[in-house]
């Protein structure tokens, strides 16, 4: 697995053989930032990433110049590997914050807000069609944020009323929301 774009491009990280994160392919990756690219100031913004695996989504947005990034893990594994990419890649040069905790307890005691929230839950997590409401109810989206969901193809969300679009890359979707869309019934 590589950094796919920005400062970091081409550096690969490499998560132990034990590890047992579905990392976010390349190929999904270098599409959903050419979106993000043409809409956000990457330098300006903060950025969540829940269920943070291998780390790789926070990586590729420090590597794009994001500063302020929190990554979420619960898997005491995968929250130490992301700490040590973090040190061994970005140095002090970004405030890449890891916080070793469940994402739903997270979500309840977080006071700050963020400008895009990505989540990437493992798939076969129980209630994970009810995760995007969770997520988008616990108020720590900011008004005019951008939260982008990971999902298999088993799953859709047009019915929600913060849907904006799905992206498809192979078997990887992406289910984008904000708080402001509201559909008429």
């Amino acid at each position: 697995m590589r950094i796919v774009g920005g400062d970091l491009r081409g550096k690969q990280i490499n998560p132990p053989v034990n590890f047992k994160a579905r990392p976010t392919t390349d190929f999904a990756k270098e599409g959903l930032f050419n979106i993000l690219s043409n809409q956000y100031d990457f330098e300006e913004i903060s950025v969540l990433d829940l269920f943070s695996g291998t780390g790789s989504i926070s990586f590729e947005f420090a590597s794009r110049g994001c500063k302020d990034i929190t990554a979420v893990e619960m898997n005491p594994l995968h929250a130490s590997f992301i700490k040590c990419q973090s040190a061994k890649l970005l140095g002090s040069k970004f405030s890449l914050q890891v916080v070793h905790h469940n994402v739903f307890d997270f979500l309840k005691i977080c006071t700050k807000k963020y400008d895009i929230i990505f989540a990437d839950p493992p798939y076969d997590l129980a209630g994970f069609n009810n995760i995007p409401d969770k997520i988008l109810e616990s108020d720590i989206l900011q008004d005019g944020g951008l939260f982008i969901f990971e999902h298999p193809k088993d799953f859709e969300f047009k019915n929600n009323p913060h849907y904006l679009k799905e992206r498809k890359y192979g078997n990887v979707h992406f289910s984008f929301f904000s708080k402001e869309v509201q559909k008429n019934g």
